[in-house]
């Protein structure tokens, strides 16, 4: 007997938990229907606004041009003799001194000043590998080395260091930082 009341005064309150709000089961099929349609009137005006302001957009852009290109017409018109060109600017774009030195020629003639090597700024990748390597190494043998963990992050530390530092030398010789070994 128990379980049929349990059961019932289950049943009857997952029935009331389960039973929708008042509002929107009151609400009718053309109701629903108009709001939807009301939404998607607004979509189509908000669609409309914005081909207005892009043709609005266009017909000022067409403007635009039209007046730059009669602008161009006048001041080619005012400008019939040829220009004569009084100085230039040499770019040697092989040679990373040029730009820096300021070289330049006056109606062909050139004014050279001699090449200088410019360094490079900010850590050099031997530097960088270098430190990545200790650390990288120090951890390691820290962590490989068990009984005594001083000594093998000391030992890590060194070897990753030379090995970072070479690598990273080569690195540097590859960009052009260091002269290449002959």
């Amino acid at each position: 007997m128990k379980n049929i009341i349990v059961t019932g005064l289950l049943s009857v309150f997952l029935l009331t938990a389960c039973k929708k709000d008042d509002q929107v089961a009151d609400k009718s099929l053309d109701q629903q229907k108009m709001e939807f349609q009301m939404r998607q009137l607004e979509i189509e005006k908000q669609k409309l606004a914005i081909e207005k302001e892009k043709m609005a957009y266009e017909a000022q852009k067409k403007a635009d041009s039209t007046v730059e290109a009669q602008k161009a017409k006048t001041a080619a018109a005012n400008n019939s003799r040829p220009q004569v060109i009084k100085e230039t600017h040499t770019i040697y774009r092989d040679n990373p001194s040029s730009s820096s030195n300021g070289n330049y020629a006056n109606n062909g003639t050139s004014a050279s000043q001699g090449t200088t090597t410019t360094q490079k700024k900010g850590m050099s990748k031997a530097a960088k590998g270098t430190i990545i390597g200790t650390v990288g190494g120090a951890a390691a043998g820290a962590i490989i080395a068990k009984k005594n963990r001083g000594l093998g992050a000391v030992i890590g530390g060194v070897v990753g260091g030379a090995t970072g530092y070479t690598i990273g030398r080569a690195g540097d010789r590859k960009d052009g930082r260091v002269q290449p070994r002959n």
